[in-house]
């Protein structure tokens, strides 16, 4: 608790908790506890630093921000780092302002740091928003009185593909190797060597000084070492993809919201000349605080790709080619095709999990009132009617006003995670629960199937189970695991769950008694940016927007008045979902689709989804770049990515989290404008021109007071394999092979090593290779031991040798059957 105002009378009482002491003559209240340097901070005193950081352990490193201290009337013999000391009470502090022996201090201090620094601003990434370069103007001697030779080192070191080193410049603050092991737990990066030989390296071995040195010990692996380039405090650690090719003042910054999960991660995003430069870390305390993942800061070169789509392509009916086409003649096709479809057998909608919410919106409308049907679903990933059941019951209406946040994850007692892999698909969720496990004593619990690296970090506890044996797990944590169960009674006591949910029968269903009977709060957290936010916009086979259940005739007409419509036009009957719109297709059920931004190698089956682009009379496709869906597109119409429009993502917490137009100018549309205009030419107004009133007219659906059946669905149980067999464990990636991850070399070589695990007996029969087999095909990986239960192996879902449904046709706790590698 802070007291306001910081300055006391002589005569105020000290709250509980707090101390009295005097700053530079004003005399101020802070809490016990707090560091010097933040008490000064409150009184607008900025003492200068380079080590401290308010989300990072005191450090004392770099000595700058030295003040005069006085307790009990006696002077400190020497000044003390005010990043480091706590206010006590009766304590006199004089900074720089008012003491010269601190101002001394300070400049000695940083005469110290200069002296083997060396003088290349103008071409150091750091150049022009470098905190050595303002601290040396205000707090240090315009002289030198150096002389001698500087220390230099070979450059740039690789730490990674991704982070490059200058050694010369470090001033050794320890703001990255802090970062590593403390916020990310990947201390690969530490302090070498003493005195002026110390450096930083990678903490494995040493690194050994040799004019042919191009590495420094084992590469620095993180997901998150983009981070330690944007907290170093001068050009020592650079960006691969980044450095040399821009400076800082050459650079117009925009406030932007990552697109690659559902947190929704604050962003700042730099551009030049209307190309993306850099992305950097944004500030929101309420959601990723100041750390961003390396995918959030380094995937956006996908909206620049060389193959980009910018104008519309219509297909030549004589050639059977797809030729450019103006707007008007394409959207003039894609209507007329459209129509007929629909009054034919119909045309099924599938938007994907990257759509905004106002495109989200767009898409549902425009599939209810354009083409007459509930035929939608964004969920091009594995699925289930109990998930829809799910959503309805459990997720729309959710924000965190009433629903579980960041902030609660970081302060629960007990998390556990199911079906979910916070590292790789919720980065920023996975930093606030080894936060919480650090910092606050969180028990985190993870059902899963082996100790991956988030369950390690976390400082977790695994419940390892077969893969869709989770339902079972969690069913019988009051009789297996009595203490969990009472923990989860506790205040504040968390569950969190994942989209790989949506593979295990039963599961959703399990969470929610479970949530019912302890209290524990319930989250689910998808891997896309726009899963959540397609619930709430009604882009759902069985929910129209707001989370109103298309079954509830009320909740039809509602929808129906403010959308301006005739009463009883809306389709009463549920919609297909994913997989039943490309049955439907397939059978003639369904003769048209249009699709936006869907990669069939991420549905449940593939080859189904190929199927049924062959089979359709008419398909229109709304995208960013060529894909399997174009190959097939009777029309295409080009889309603008993130950077190029403005919206909103919705989050996991139920957050709205707006951004603006980064790069104006370019003429590339939004999906909802696109969609919008297309309704004119099939005489339906939609008012979704742009996301702006896309946005004011979904507000009006918002607050549906209803309630949606809860899921019940009984155990699936877990498959048992035979001979030969294994249950198969699969979930995908951070750094994978996905689409928004193109021309991104960098990147791609920070990802994980794609390898197989399994149990230590099963690795006993195959050797060091295995390959995994179904009837559609098989993957041959290298083999790594892992504390697997037996019988079941676990792959990368979508990695570069390991693409599960492309290749398999199959997803989490499907029996495969496995030899050893090479075998056939």
């Amino acid at each position: 608790m802070t007291i306001a105002p910081d300055k006391a009378t002589t005569d105020q009482p000290v709250p509980e908790g707090h101390v009295k002491l005097t700053i530079d003559g004003e005399e101020v209240i802070a809490p016990k506890g707090e560091l010097l340097i933040r008490t000064a901070e409150r009184l607008g005193t900025v003492v200068p630093r380079f080590c401290d950081h308010p989300l990072l352990d005191p450090a004392g490193a770099c000595r700058q921000c030295l003040v005069e201290v006085e307790m009990g009337g006696r002077p400190m013999p020497k000044p003390q780092a005010s990043c480091t000391m706590t206010v006590a009470d009766g304590m006199v502090v004089k900074t720089q302002l008012t003491s010269p022996v601190a101002d001394k201090a300070q400049q000695g201090v940083m005469e110290l740091l200069l002296i083997n620094h060396p003088l290349d601003c103008p071409i150091c990434d750091k150049g022009g928003e470098c905190p050595l370069q303002n601290q040396a103007m205000a707090h240090g001697r315009p002289e030198s009185r150096f002389r001698d030779t500087k220390r230099t080192f070979p450059k740039p070191l690789p730490i990674s593909t991704q982070v490059l080193l200058d050694r010369e410049r470090c001033v050794l603050c320890q703001r990255c190797t802090r970062f590593s092991a403390q916020i990310a737990g990947d201390p690969f990066i530490d302090l070498l060597e003493r005195g002026a030989h110390q450096q930083i390296g990678t903490s494995e071995t040493a690194a050994i000084e040799s004019a042919s040195q191009t590495s420094a010990g084992t590469p620095f692996q993180s997901y998150f070492s983009g981070n330690t380039i944007q907290i170093c405090p001068v050009g020592a650690l650079t960006s691969a993809q980044y450095r040399f090719r821009s400076r800082p003042f050459d650079l117009v910054s925009s406030p932007s919201v990552c697109e690659h999960c559902s947190s929704g991660c604050a962003e700042r995003t730099d551009f030049r000349r209307g190309k993306v430069m850099r992305k950097l870390a944004g500030e929101d305390p309420e959601v990723n605080e100041e750390w961003i993942c390396d995918k959030g800061r380094f995937a956006f070169r996908y909206s620049t790709a060389a193959d980009r789509i910018r104008t519309p392509l219509v297909r030549n009916a004589e050639t059977g080619e797809l030729e450019e086409a103006s707007w008007t003649e394409a959207l003039r096709v894609a209507a007329e095709g459209l129509a007929k479809a629909r009054d034919a057998a119909g045309v099924g909608v599938l938007t994907g999990g990257r759509s905004t919410v106002e495109d989200a919106y767009a898409y549902a409308k425009f599939a209810r009132l354009a083409l007459r049907t509930n035929d939608i679903d964004a969920r091009a990933r594995a699925h289930s009617a109990e998930e829809l059941d799910f959503l309805g019951a459990r997720v729309a209406g959710t924000s965190p006003d009433n629903g579980v946040t960041f902030a609660a994850i970081e302060r629960a007692p007990l998390v556990l995670c199911v079906a979910f892999e916070p590292e790789e698909e919720a980065p920023a969720v996975f930093l606030r629960l080894r936060k919480a496990a650090r910092d606050h004593g969180a028990k985190v619990v993870h059902i899963g199937q082996w100790t991956s690296p988030a369950v390690t970090k976390t400082f977790g506890e695994l419940l390892a189970c077969v893969p869709g044996g989770e339902a079972t797990a969690v069913d019988g944590i009051a009789y297996h695991a009595p203490d969990l169960d009472e923990r989860l009674r506790q205040d504040g006591a968390v569950l969190l769950v994942g989209e790989r949910a949506a593979e295990v029968p039963g599961l959703f269903s399990a969470l929610h008694r479970l949530s019912e009977r302890t209290g524990a709060a319930l989250a689910w957290i998808p891997r896309r940016a726009g899963e959540r936010g397609a619930v709430e916009a009604g882009a759902l086979p069985t929910l129209l927007p707001g989370g109103r259940p298309v079954l509830d005739a009320q909740a039809r007409a509602e929808v129906e008045r403010l959308w301006g419509v005739e009463k009883g036009s809306l389709p009463s009957a549920p919609g297909r979902d994913t997989t039943g719109i490309l049955d439907a297709v397939v059978t003639r059920d369904l003769d048209g689709l249009l699709v936006g931004g869907v990669d069939p190698d991420d549905l449940p089956d593939p080859v189904l989804a190929r199927k049924a682009l062959r089979a359709a009379e008419f398909v229109v496709s709304l995208e960013l770049r060529p894909s399997v869906v174009t190959e097939h597109a009777d029309v295409v119409l080009p889309v603008a990515p993130v950077d190029e429009k403005s919206g909103s993502f919705l989050n996991w917490e139920g957050r709205s989290r707006e951004f603006t137009v980064t790069l104006d100018g370019t003429g590339a549309l939004p999906d909802c404008r696109v969609l919008d205009t297309l309704g004119v030419e099939m005489d339906v107004d939609l008012f979704t021109q742009t996301p702006a009133a896309a946005s004011g007219d979904l507000r009006k659906l918002l607050g549906y007071g209803g309630a949606a059946a809860a899921p019940d669905v009984p155990d699936g149980h877990a498959r048992t394999p035979g001979r030969g067999e294994a249950v198969l464990a699969t979930w995908r990636r951070l750094i994978d092979d996905g689409s928004l991850l193109v021309d991104e070399p960098d990147l791609a070589g920070t990802a994980r090593k794609v390898v197989a695990k399994v149990s230590k007996e099963t690795a006993a029969t195959v050797g060091d290779l295995i390959t995994v087999s179904t009837g559609r095909g098989s993957i041959t990986l290298p083999c790594e031991v892992a504390d697997l239960p037996e019988g079941v192996v676990w792959l990368p879902g979508n990695s570069d040798g390991s693409k599960v449904r492309a290749t398999l046709g199959v997803g989490h706790g499907a029996v495969v059957t496995i030899a050893a590698g090479g075998a056939q």
